[in-house]
């Protein structure tokens, strides 16, 4: 059986995920400051922020340029949802664990400060986990055969990128 992070439909995400962070850590290098923010599916991505689309097109052609140059680390981006989706679980995981056996507001007023102690930890174990996540799991910093199809506004402040695997 094969690994369901390689199949098509996880796979090409997966590549399309770390060409749309990849993307994104280029346009905030010529774009300080500018919000942005981007989804990834298997045919490609949505990027969306104030941004021209020649300098998206350019931007996603040296991005895959430099993935499949080996810049990895480009697949990472610290602004990733996963991020967020692991730190907010984990946090979430913590305080119903910290809340669990309690009957009275009493005893979930005592268990306040264990609350706030263990949801600290989660955001701490979050920072490393997400990272991890994203390298080993929602990103594949290798694009394969990947090419870039088209770059095209979809809508205001909204950008298609276009691939095939």
């Amino acid at each position: 059986m094969n690994n369901i992070l390689e199949t098509p439909l996880v796979g090409n995400t997966r590549r399309n995920h770390a060409l749309e962070h990849a993307t994104i850590h280029i346009l905030s290098e010529r774009f300080p400051r500018r919000a942005m923010a981007g989804h990834s599916n298997p045919s490609g991505f949505f990027l969306l922020g104030d941004l021209p689309t020649e300098q998206v097109r350019e931007a996603v052609t040296e991005a895959l340029a430099r993935l499949q140059n080996g810049e990895s680390h480009l697949a990472i981006h610290e602004g990733c949802g996963t991020n967020y989706v692991v730190t907010g679980g984990l946090a979430a995981l913590f305080a119903f664990v910290g809340m669990s056996g309690t009957r009275s507001n009493r005893e979930r007023a005592e268990r306040i400060p264990m609350v706030m102690l263990l949801s600290i930890l989660a955001f701490i174990f979050g920072q490393a986990l997400g990272p991890a996540l994203q390298k080993n799991i929602t990103t594949q910093p290798d694009p394969g055969r990947m090419a870039l199809v088209d770059v095209y506004p979809v809508a205001n402040n909204v950008h298609r990128v276009v691939t095939s695997n």
